[in-house]
């Protein structure tokens, strides 16, 4: 594979001539982290994640530039310490980073006032009243640099927020199943392979700018702390392992996992009543490490969304999950180094993980399982291996590219059966392009860029047309044309 330019390959070169863009983007990935109207803490996550860039201008108009995203703020204070900003083209500045809804909450919030707040360097905030203008100052009356977020510039926005939260379309065949109807296997084989490509490589560039700003390890234990979130605990549990990084998780020993629980909000003391003997006497040890350390990690409520989810899936036992991964990462580093990578090792690695605790029990209230669970699934581990692993190794690397093709697929979630539906329910032989991981991921990346974007109940969606002009190039490496 090689790594010219987004309009060098046939699919990146259909969505760019649909949307003019330079640099087509994943949604996927980063839609369920904003909701409508956003949280101050989702707005904090997908900051330090990277997902606004690094470089601004301020309300001024005065260039700023992130050298240094630094760390979460555990106590009282601004939400980040440790920050270096580059103002204009020498000005380096170290502090802190507040970050707002509102420009107003400053004053509201009491920020002037509070000495605590004396070295934040840059203010950043969404909204703004009128053209009223409200400047940030400090308790020692130094004026503060401003820089307003732009929602459209993060990665869901175009799709979650300039439509308004736009429906899903429903579970039925599109305009744009006739003609894949129409089309030869090989050919939709190729159009597959070829989106495939594209969403691996879009997810490779999210994670290599957050590698850019928080180093390798700290990618991607952040980014199998998302998937252990599922759909509806991903911003918790990403929201975690940034205020806990895995570098101090490793520093804390055996203290680590009462660290993450303890900032889950999940040893509050009401925890404990009516708790069988073997959860006590766990909570217990957890609640021993944890007392004595939670004023220096205050707590935050993460939100969790705990109704709905599979015993198997809850929150809890994702936080036992992470910290088992965290447990074996060295593990897992070792098979990520050039030329040691092994789809079945690391496999075996995740589907591994252990608890004594958590290998029998679905929640700290639920009674022991009779039989053993595991940390880490299968379906869960191939979502890993698929959007974290193969983006970060195989981007660049035509070896593991073809390994990755080789991957069969897990069981269909709601979002890819209807991904399916609306794409290949014309086609007799839709089950032989939903057999490997690639082909699942492809159809979602088509679904993405152009079903989850329209409005016209496919009425104006550009695709059907652009479909009928593909043709392949007979090779079977999916780099089929596409007219313009």
């Amino acid at each position: 594979m090689d790594s010219g330019s987004v309009t060098s390959r046939p699919y990146d070169r259909l969505v760019a001539s649909v949307f003019g863009e330079s640099e087509t983007r994943l949604r996927e990935d980063t839609e369920p982290f904003l909701s409508v109207p956003p949280t101050e803490l989702e707005l904090q996550s997908r900051w330090f994640a990277g997902d606004f860039g690094r470089d601004f201008t301020s309300t001024c108009g005065q260039a700023v530039r992130i050298v240094q995203f630094g760390f979460w703020n555990h106590s009282a204070g601004p939400d980040f310490s440790n920050v270096v900003v580059l103002l204009g083209e020498n000005a380096k500045r170290p502090g802190a980073i507040e970050i707002d809804i509102d420009v107003r909450n400053w004053e509201r919030h009491g920020h002037s006032e509070n000495p605590a707040y004396n070295d934040v360097v840059l203010h950043l905030f969404v909204e703004a009243p009128g053209r009223e203008t409200f400047y940030t100052r400090t308790e020692n009356h130094r004026n503060v640099v401003q820089v307003r977020l732009d929602l459209e510039s993060a990665d869901s926005a175009r799709r979650g927020l300039a439509l308004g939260g736009a429906g899903v379309p429903d579970a039925r065949p599109g305009r744009c199943a006739p003609p894949l109807a129409g089309m030869p296997a090989d050919a939709v084989g190729q159009l597959l392979q070829s989106a495939a490509r594209h969403r691996l490589e879009a997810k490779a560039r999210r994670l290599r700018r957050i590698a850019e700003i928080h180093g390798e390890r700290e990618m991607v234990y952040q980014s199998v702390a998302q998937a252990l979130g599922y759909r509806r605990n991903k911003l918790p549990m990403t929201v975690l392992a940034q205020r806990l990084p895995l570098e101090l998780l490793r520093q804390s020993g055996p203290r680590a996992e009462a660290l993450l629980f303890g900032l889950a909000g999940f040893l509050e003391t009401r925890v404990f009543e009516n708790a069988a003997p073997d959860t006590r006497d766990y909570l217990r040890g957890l609640w021993e490490t944890w007392w004595k350390c939670r004023a220096e990690f205050q707590g935050v409520d993460l939100g969790w969304h705990l109704a709905g989810a599979r015993p198997v899936n809850h929150p809890q036992r994702r936080v036992a999950a992470l910290g088992a991964f965290a447990a074996a990462s060295p593990k897992v580093f070792q098979l990520l180094a050039p030329g040691a990578f092994s789809r079945a090792k690391l496999a075996a690695i995740l589907a591994s993980l252990e608890h004594p605790y958590w290998n029998r029990h679905y929640t700290l209230t639920s009674a022991a399982s009779s039989k053993p669970l595991a940390l880490i699934g299968k379906d869960r581990v191939n979502d890993i291996l698929a959007n974290i692993i193969y983006p970060w190794v195989a981007a660049d690397n035509p070896i593991l590219w073809r390994d990755y093709l080789s991957i069969r697929g897990a069981l269909e979630n709601e979002k890819s059966r209807r991904a399916t539906a609306r794409l290949l329910g014309d086609r007799d032989d839709s089950a032989a392009f939903t057999r490997h991981l690639y082909q699942q991921q492809a159809l979602l990346q088509i679904y993405d860029d152009f079903c989850r974007v329209d409005t016209s109940d496919c009425e104006d969606c550009p695709f059907p047309e652009q479909l009928r002009q593909w043709r392949g190039d007979g090779d079977g490496d999916g780099d089929g044309d596409c007219l313009p």
